[in-house]
């Protein structure tokens, strides 16, 4: 996808946001979007590029996952992680799907789609939008510790994972070798760690404390075991 491409996408996608009852109000739903991406794939920038936007509306967690299977080719990813690969796999094997590539985003934990279809993407996300929560998730930090909260929904009947992520808002990365050599790309909210934290059967209130030591902010994530559907985040700064 060519710079004039990915501009024209991200104009769509401003004129869409800029339509949509945007709020940054405490207690507001977000929706969870992860993009799975590598500094060593020639692929990914656009993507990436294409991902700091959405990272400016309050109502997106943008999370970007570096994987590490593109390593081998001469640069090795400063982010990667095979944990996020595992996880990219196990999206895949959910969807009875053997395929993995980058740049691909998941959206909702539901709905995966190419990373360089930004209109597909954006369409997805004013579709995820106008569903309404079956849970809402607070969490209140107290020092290094979270205690997070949710209502019981019995009619879920879903395992549901209790998840806190960790990220990095930004980093430039001067790449030299590989696909990518001569190119410095600046990435946004690069997860650094992803824990289960506890389960949750959704038949009695969820109140959970949690280890959240100083450092980068995050986000906790109430997801459907499979990995499948994303029920609730909430941020934590």
């Amino acid at each position: 996808m060519t710079r004039r491409m990915v501009s024209a996408a991200c104009g769509l996608w401003m004129a869409m946001f800029f339509a949509l009852p945007v709020t940054a109000q405490s207690g507001t739903p977000i929706l969870v979007v992860e993009l799975f991406t590598s500094q060593g794939c020639s692929a990914c920038p656009p993507a990436d590029e294409f991902f700091a936007k959405l990272a400016r509306d309050p109502t997106i967690m943008p999370l970007a996952l570096h994987v590490d299977y593109w390593d081998y080719i001469g640069w090795a990813d400063s982010f990667a992680d095979p944990a996020y690969t595992a996880r990219q796999k196990a999206y895949a094997r959910a969807a009875g799907s053997r395929m993995i590539y980058t740049p691909q985003m998941i959206v909702g934990g539901l709905d995966r789609v190419e990373g360089t279809a930004p209109t597909e993407i954006a369409s997805l996300i004013m579709k995820h939008m106008k569903v309404t929560p079956q849970v809402t998730v607070s969490v209140t930090r107290q020092g290094d510790r979270l205690m997070i909260r949710a209502a019981p929904v019995p009619s879920l009947g879903k395992a549901i994972k209790v998840q806190v992520v960790r990220y990095l808002p930004e980093e430039a990365v001067e790449i030299t070798r590989g696909e990518n050599a001569g190119r410095t790309v600046t990435y946004r909210n690069i997860v650094t760690s992803w824990s289960v934290v506890g389960d949750w059967d959704g038949a009695a209130p969820l109140e959970l404390e949690a280890p959240y030591p100083a450092g980068n902010p995050g986000v906790v994530i109430l997801q459907a075991d499979g990995p499948a559907e994303i029920l609730a985040a909430a941020r934590v700064n």
